[in-house]
């Protein structure tokens, strides 16, 4: 038997490295495969040819000797295998890419990173400026990504680790998601100084109907609840504009080209309308946080949902289940 060498043992503890190495860029490949859905647009975020990362998905499955994805054309689906890969390989591949701010956090250095938050335009407007201005003051160097979304486009942003979390208000929660509710805001009829509703102190869905109301764009979640309201009321919703956002909602009603029924998360002292509540109708509606199952938090992204609710984190049961780290 030839003895090994201080050669050999050399050359096999950087095979091992490279082996190493190699295997982060496999999960890299796989990963984000499976969050863009595409092979191809894997390439393009990792700045890789198809042929490439093709390459690398397949090693990885020789590597764990099973098939991680069906392959339609340029579809592809994950396998069970392949789900459970991805629950295990996507947490340590989060942990890798955070390790600087991680280890920085850690030693009580929350100088730098990055924090990604998607939010829709209410949420922006109304609820998070005042967290905004003391995250920044408190840690002016982390760069704060402000991702202007909602509804599925958000859940997506969350799905691809492109946000670290969301902010505002859910109906429906996807399987995949878990949502805290944090705020609590009142539906509320506003019409014009001088409109005949005004007078009226508790106007009822029927006396609503007879004007024309001025809302959001129809494939927004609000749309469905005033919809299913009158229906069971048995009116007929009268839409006479839609349009976006609540700023120009209320100068419109202002302006007298109509009604509408918001939360009242958007009103304030300088809004020139007269409010009804509406509570014997609509539920309260609730903003909160929405985080991913089985994501990894920073400690950026820790620090400022501890700021939004402090209760977070404290509920065990909900954090096992979730799965958060």
């Amino acid at each position: 038997m030839v003895p090994e060498t201080r050669t050999d043992k050399t050359m096999a503890g950087m095979q091992q490295y490279f082996y190493k190495q190699n295997r982060l860029k496999l999960l890299r490949a796989f990963c984000s495969a499976v969050q863009l859905g595409s092979i191809s647009a894997a390439a393009e975020r990792l700045f890789l040819s198809q042929p490439t990362v093709s390459l690398q998905i397949q090693s990885l499955e020789r590597e764990m000797d099973a098939t991680l994805f069906e392959r339609h054309g340029p579809r592809i689906k994950l396998t069970p295998e392949g789900e459970v890969f991805y629950r295990l390989a996507q947490p340590l591949l989060e942990r890798f890419n955070k390790l600087e701010q991680s280890f920085r956090a850690s030693i009580g250095k929350l100088d730098g990173g990055e924090l990604s938050i998607a939010a829709g335009e209410s949420t922006i407007l109304y609820i998070l400026p005042q967290f905004l201005k003391i995250f920044v003051s408190s840690y002016p160097g982390v760069k704060l990504n402000l991702l202007n979304v909602t509804g599925r486009d958000g859940m997506n942003l969350l799905r691809s680790d492109d946000a670290d979390f969301a902010v505002g208000s859910m109906i429906n929660i996807p399987d995949d998601m878990v949502y805290q509710p944090v705020w609590h805001f009142s539906p509320t009829l506003i019409v014009p100084p001088g409109h005949p509703l005004a007078e009226i102190k508790s106007p009822t869905i029927k006396q609503i109907s007879r004007y024309g109301l001025i809302l959001p764009p129809r494939h927004l979640a609000t749309w469905r609840v005033i919809e299913a309201e009158f229906e069971k009321h048995d009116v007929k919703l009268n839409v006479s504009l839609e349009a976006g956002g609540w700023e120009v909602i209320k100068r419109y009603v202002g302006c007298g080209l109509g009604i509408s029924i918001v939360t009242d998360v958007c009103l304030n002292g300088n809004d020139e309308v007269i409010r009804k509540p509406l509570l014997d109708y609509f539920p309260q509606r609730s903003y909160g946080v929405v985080v991913r199952k089985g994501k990894f938090l920073t400690p950026q992204a820790k620090r400022f949902i501890d700021m939004i609710d402090e209760d977070f984190f404290k509920n065990e049961i909900f954090m096992q289940e979730a799965g958060i780290d």
